[in-house]
């Protein structure tokens, strides 16, 4: 199979976010964007369309609670900031006043993982289980620029809230050629086929896969790659397939606590599936607040890195072996 991503092409999320939302302003004109004080990307749309565009100040409850009201206007209000803050300080305002009422609010931040050596004030971690848990959320988890575009457009919509987890967004790996891979909200991405195993993958940590599965191709070993980029609603047809076809053999690699992520809802189709697997490892942030360092660093640090994911994945093809 050819290669299906493109190592040292770097482009900015932040950007792409800027731009899509100035082009769908065109088109939405109820469409608000709000940030609580984050906007330096948001420009674009605030040239623009000044009149539909709030900086609330570093007040992310204030933020989310704005735009619910602006929904129950008919509006669709895009809320753009940091994760560590909209996930867990607007958690309430995010449960109730948007998940309860079912409202069409876009939540879209940067910093997910452990991402911009903030230290572990600044990092999103626990903000999928966080996210996962609320009814009528949908969440995802974006590795590519490109890609963030097209889940923005589509959520435009949608009848219920999303949750856009991104990177630092600043410089990010282009994973994918333009139109290679449909994307689709709700459904994953083969993003490298395999038979020996599958590394289901989200965000940050999907270039790290793919680059696992080609040093493992070298060893002789055959890794599918699954950029499973939306976590609710997961894709369980995928999950029963790559059962079916990689030997019952998954390594789940997140940038996010172990428990409480992507492996924990691919352990919830499996378990409610009965699904028989051979190996299941879970590649994520043990039990500890990570400390400060670069991403690389903290990855290898704790357990998850690129060599721990070549490892993972030859104790899983072993231990059916």
């Amino acid at each position: 199979m050819p290669v299906t991503f493109t190592f040292g092409e770097m482009l900015s999320a932040r950007s792409v976010i800027g731009s899509t939302l100035a082009e769908l302003g065109d088109t939405h004109d109820n469409l608000w964007v709000l940030t609580p004080d984050i906007g330096a990307t948001l420009v674009e749309f605030r040239d623009k369309y000044p009149d539909r565009f709030i900086d609330v100040g570093l007040a992310e409850q204030a933020c989310v609670g704005i735009a619910a009201g602006l929904a129950y206007d008919g509006n669709i209000p895009v809320v753009s900031g940091m994760l560590p803050f909209l996930s867990m300080r607007a958690l309430e305002q995010v449960r109730s006043d948007v998940c309860y009422p079912s409202l069409p609010v876009k939540i879209i931040g940067t910093h997910g993982g452990l991402v911009g050596n903030g230290g572990s004030t600044h990092y999103a971690v626990e903000d999928l289980a966080l996210m996962c848990a609320l009814t009528n959320m949908t969440v995802t988890s974006i590795g590519d620029p490109l890609m963030v575009g097209e889940v923005i457009r589509q959520s435009m919509s949608m009848a219920g809230p999303i949750y856009i987890r991104l990177a630092v967004g600043k410089k990010d790996k282009v994973l994918y050629e333009p139109g290679q891979h449909e994307v689709t909200i709700g459904k994953g991405i083969l993003a490298a086929d395999g038979t020996d195993a599958t590394i289901f993958t989200h965000g940050t940590v999907v270039a790290q896969a793919l680059q696992a599965a080609e040093d493992l191709a070298r060893d002789g070993v055959s890794v599918r790659v699954v950029d499973m980029f939306t976590l609710k609603p997961i894709d369980e047809e995928l999950v029963v397939r790559c059962a079916e076809e990689t030997g019952g053999r998954f390594v789940v690699l997140e940038d996010h606590l172990a428990y409480g992520g992507l492996a924990s809802r691919i352990a919830d189709v499996v378990a409610d599936r009965g699904i028989h697997l051979q190996a299941f490892e879970r590649l994520g942030i043990p039990q500890v607040y990570a400390g400060f360092g670069e991403d690389e660093q903290l990855r290898d640090k704790h357990g998850y890195g690129l060599s721990a994911t070549v490892a993972a994945v030859h104790r899983a093809v072993r231990a059916a072996s």
